[in-house]
């Protein structure tokens, strides 16, 4: 059983030699490309940016994604703004 922290999922963040990471705490997927990956998790906007970056696994009923590619950064941010909007990747995408 997974560990909740305040009601939300516990966040896990592991790095393996900057080319393979795998989070948890995901609460949606707000963009992805080749370049960077915008992750909305339980503890703020998470921007991995990089190069030939992967998802190869996203499990969001689980909260959990797994990423490839040349990781360089990897920083926190408010996610206020995209929760005021609503807006998920997979709402814009199907509209």
């Amino acid at each position: 059983m997974e560990e909740k922290i305040g009601g939300s999922r516990q966040h896990k963040l592991i790095l393996q030699n900057r080319s393979a990471g795998n989070i948890t705490g995901i609460c949606d997927v707000v963009s992805f490309d080749e370049n960077a990956v915008v992750l909305d998790t339980d503890m703020g906007l998470l921007t991995i940016k990089g190069k030939e970056l992967h998802v190869s696994r996203l499990t969001l009923e689980k909260g959990e994604v797994d990423i490839e590619g040349t990781i360089d950064s990897m920083v926190y941010s408010s996610n206020e703004a995209l929760r005021k909007s609503g807006e998920s990747l997979f709402t814009r995408l199907f509209k």
